[in-house]
């Protein structure tokens, strides 16, 4: 939803800035003043194509932003995110500058965008029914998805283009194997040779601690022994060793002991510690046993180390990264034995189109099911518009596979019963245009095009009752979107929830438009005068009055 517009310098408006509210909201005022400033403005942030005329006279440049509100709107967040320009908030700022040599500058939540980034956002925000570079309906993507919505169409379509882009991923992926081929079959060699050499060396890395640990062990033996047995030696020696001279001191602590008791914890400390030494020169004997000289261990541990570090050296990794490199040369070369497999690519490239086929079957026969409805519910609107006679015809026009399906969608219309139905685009005028939106949007119920609907020339050539029923439709379709209306007429005025009135004054010599939102009483002027003409009479105004309250 549109939430606030802003124009700086724009043409006749010096400064403007424009609250708006959800519901349906009607711009008034005399021909010439200014009403399709707005509409222009908002071309601008939508993508039109700027110049230095839209400067107003005497300024440097031109200015034009408008904020919107993102709540119902998860499909532009979605675009926002993808093209990393999501502001992180629950609103989207768009904004445009035209400097005075005509080049223009845009913006998207801050960041600089491209035009092409401002029209696809601005598709999503606002469809313009009028006379309008962006009157969406013309778009043949908007065609398909309204009939799409209209038949409950949505989700096979959306499967349908999911199975396109899987389809084409299939394709791809075999084209890229085909133009590689001879390279992928070096790497394949390449991995060979890796996998088999890693495999047969059988190297864990946990075995890499064990590995050095038993070089150090078996690389010091003899020094091991030797010092086991020089220690035991020192500890145990007769009559002079450690245990020998402990016993001495122990005994002769515990003597004194008897006459001062508080030698008795150094006796006890004494006796702790013969104990210790004691177990240690056992455990050292133990250890002295055991440790044998075995020069063909040893040399077996250093032909192992010696593979392991050479198998590493050669593939510039560490001994402990060998086993992650053997399962990472598997993983590569499973997915290159099947990229290469002309029968698995040419399998699953079938299999992708296959599911494709069944995908847009299902989604054709759903638009045929719609197209016959959807067309007699637009026509009969249409004949409650000031179009008796015209017909809409919704024609599915088959074509070779596309992400949208088997067929393209287009709304053919014939305005008048004399003329032959024709593309939209090439038939209908500006009001017919409108009007058709119009039609479009009541029967589909705010189930398809963008959350704000703005409408200019929707009143061209009706009046009396005809003029009193769009009024009414708009108001119905304001219930489900945002609704913007430019109107001269007074039975649309009065069905509006917010009414703008648009007025030209000279200042200073110069043009200026003003755009001011009606308070109750400035209302019933206003659609007096719509009624009346410039001089307003009591009857003109009672007869605003009554137009009002009965919408009410």
């Amino acid at each position: 939803m549109l939430l606030s517009l802003t124009l700086v310098d724009y043409i006749l408006v010096d400064r403007l800035e424009l609250a708006l509210e959800p519901g349906f909201t009607v711009l008034t005022g005399e021909t010439g003043a200014g009403k399709s400033i707005l509409l222009d403005a908002l071309g601008l942030l939508l993508g039109d194509r700027a110049d230095a005329s839209v400067i107003r006279a005497g300024a440097q440049r031109a200015e034009v932003s408008a904020e919107f509100s993102l709540a119902t709107s998860p499909e532009v967040s979605e675009w926002l995110a993808h093209n990393d320009l999501d502001g992180g908030a629950e609103t989207l700022l768009l904004r445009r500058v035209v400097e005075a040599g005509g080049r223009s500058r845009a913006y998207i939540n801050g960041s600089p965008a491209t035009l092409q980034q401002l029209r696809e956002v601005g598709q999503r925000l606002v469809d313009i029914y009028g006379q309008h570079a962006h009157y969406s309906l013309l778009r043949p993507e908007v065609q398909r998805n309204m009939l799409d919505a209209y038949g409950g169409c949505s989700e096979l379509a959306a499967r349908t283009a999911a199975a396109w882009r899987a389809w084409r991923e299939a394709q791809r992926r075999r084209q890229e194997a085909e133009q590689r081929a001879t390279a992928a079959a070096g790497e394949r060699e390449a991995l060979g040779w890796l996998i088999e050499t890693l495999t047969q060396l059988d190297f864990q890395t946990e075995q890499w601690q064990t590995l050095q640990e038993e070089h150090k062990r078996l690389a010091h033996a003899a020094e091991l022994l030797s010092g086991a047995q020089s220690v035991i030696a020192l500890l145990d020696e007769e009559g002079d060793g450690v245990l020998a001279r402990l016993k001495t001191a122990r005994s002769r602590v515990h003597e004194l002991s008897g006459y001062d008791p508080r030698l008795a914890g150094s006796a006890q400390m004494l006796e702790e510690g013969l104990i210790q030494v004691q177990e240690a020169v056992r455990e050292l004997n133990r250890y002295a046993e055991r440790v044998e000289l075995d020069p063909d261990a040893l040399a077996a541990v250093e032909a192992r180390i010696a593979q392991v570090m050479g198998v590493a050296r050669r593939l510039r990794c560490t001994p402990e990264a060998l086993p992650q490199q053997l399962e990472e040369a598997r993983q590569r070369l499973a997915a290159l034995t099947a990229e290469a497999d002309p029968e698995v690519l040419a399998r699953a490239e079938a299999e992708a189109a296959a599911a494709y086929q069944g995908a847009a079957a299902a989604l054709t026969a759903c638009r045929q099911a719609a197209v016959g409805p959807l067309s007699d519910a637009v026509t009969a609107a249409m004949q409650r518009l000031a179009m008796a006679g015209g017909r809409l015809e919704v024609a599915l026009n088959p074509c070779g596979p596309e992400s949208g399906g088997l067929e393209t969608v287009e709304f053919r219309v014939a305005p008048h019963p004399a003329q032959e139905l024709r593309p939209l685009a090439k038939t209908a005028s500006g009001g017919e245009l409108s009007r058709i939106g119009l039609a479009l949007q009541t029967v589909l119920a705010g189930r398809s095009g963008a959350p704000t609907l703005i409408f200019d020339e929707v009143d061209a050539g009706i009046g009396g009752g005809v003029a009193e029923i769009v009024g009414r439709l708009l108001a119905e379709v304001a219930r489900d979107r945002q609704v913007l209306c430019v109107t001269h007429l007074p039975q649309v005025a009065a069905r509006a929830d917010h009414h703008w009135r648009v007025s030209k004054t000279a200042e200073g010599g110069a043009a200026r438009s003003r755009i001011e939102v009606l308070s109750p009483a400035a209302r019933v002027d206003e659609v007096a005068r719509m009624l009346g003409g410039v001089q307003l009479t009591e009857l003109t105004r009672r007869h605003a009055r009554e137009m009002l309250q009965q919408t009410e």
